[in-house]
């Protein structure tokens, strides 16, 4: 292969077989290496690939990672601990998400996943109590601001991200899984009644609902940046539950259409299955004409790992406001924003 080949694509079916490892060259293995860790997918990367039939200096490579990604996960599973014992007193429900859930549950999504943020669910009734307690408890507000701050509180599905004062780590609590501004309205209320308790006083979503999370936080909550990190979690959970569970599909189906996500599942079941081989019922393969945009997003990346296709890209970061809030708030809020960074000088990291 030349250097000019698409490393997102590469990534992809390396990831899906890992066996084809063998065959890379040096150019190959260099665009493997940098868009694996554009992606955040260089420890998943490190675990699939057999590190005794690839060249050394890749093999130290992964190494690395994969020690990088253990620590990872020991971070991750602390902190869940730390706030579990914080907020014991309280006796709510505290529903672990995303990377940290999949580690907590010994999921194959957690396999060299890379864990930034803590994210908890917790019922909305008590997420001012929770909020009182974690702050009293050392964690602080990550970028105070007047206008993020009252954004958050009023349109946003979690609390401004509060960070720990000693141990640099990031919270996100939520209340429920989208915006109440987003189009579909997820049952936050079935969410939570339906959590799986993983002994120790926290839980995670029901196999269901975490594929229904996954799938809405990839298209119906953001510009679908690091999303091929997110399908690849769809993947392996779809992957997992199913061999689990010969009434998966059926189930997934009957829980997408109670959440309101049934188009955003099946696309993300699809694109799974395109980018990923994996295995789907015949009924979920209906092509949709918008998955190969959807494909492009995903696999912008050059030998190099740098992004390409930026019309793209532009087109799914205003979908991304777009499918979050109507017109006219969509409009106040990026003239806000826009103020405030060339006021600034600089970029809002967290800007919604």
């Amino acid at each position: 292969m030349e250097r000019a080949v698409n490393a997102a694509r590469l990534l992809a079916r390396v990831l899906a077989r890992p066996d084809r490892a063998g065959a890379l060259g040096a150019a190959d293995w260099s665009a493997l290496i940098t868009a694996a860790r554009a992606e955040q997918l260089i420890g998943t990367l490190a675990l699939r690939v057999d590190v005794g039939a690839v060249p050394p200096v890749v093999a130290e490579l992964l190494r690395d990672a994969r020690d990088a990604a253990t620590e990872q996960r020991r971070a991750a599973l602390w902190e869940a601990e730390m706030m579990r014992r914080v907020l014991a007193p309280l006796a709510v429900p505290l529903i672990l998400l995303k990377g940290t859930a999949f580690v907590a549950s010994g999921l194959a999504a957690g396999q060299g996943r890379h864990i930034g943020d803590l994210d908890v669910l917790v019922p909305r009734a008590s997420i001012a109590l929770v909020e009182q307690v974690l702050l009293a408890a050392g964690w602080e507000w990550a970028k105070p601001d007047a206008y993020d701050e009252l954004y958050y509180r009023r349109w946003m599905h979690e609390l401004p991200p509060l960070i720990h004062r000693e141990r640099d780590r990031m919270i996100d609590v939520h209340h429920t899984i989208l915006p109440p501004t987003a189009r579909p309205t997820p049952d936050a209320d079935a969410l939570i009644a339906g959590a799986v308790p993983l002994g120790n006083g926290l839980a995670v979503l029901a196999p269901a609902d975490m594929v229904i999370h996954a799938s809405l936080h990839l298209f119906a909550d953001g510009d679908l940046s690091g999303g091929l990190r997110n399908l690849w979690d769809i993947d392996r959970l779809l992957r997992e539950f199913a061999d689990d569970d010969a009434d998966f599909w059926l189930k997934l189906h009957a829980r997408a259409a109670e959440h309101q996500a049934s188009r955003y599942v099946a696309r993300a079941a699809r694109l799974a299955a395109r980018l990923f081989d994996t295995p789907i019922p015949a009924a979920w393969r209906r092509r949709n004409v918008s998955d190969r945009l959807y494909a492009r997003r995903f696999l912008a990346r050059d030998g190099w790992g740098r992004e390409t296709c930026p019309a793209t890209r532009f087109a799914f970061y205003v979908r991304s406001h777009w499918i979050r809030m109507p017109p006219l708030m969509l409009a106040r809020h990026l003239l806000i924003k826009a103020q405030r960074r060339a006021g600034s000088g600089g970029d809002d990291a967290r800007a919604r």
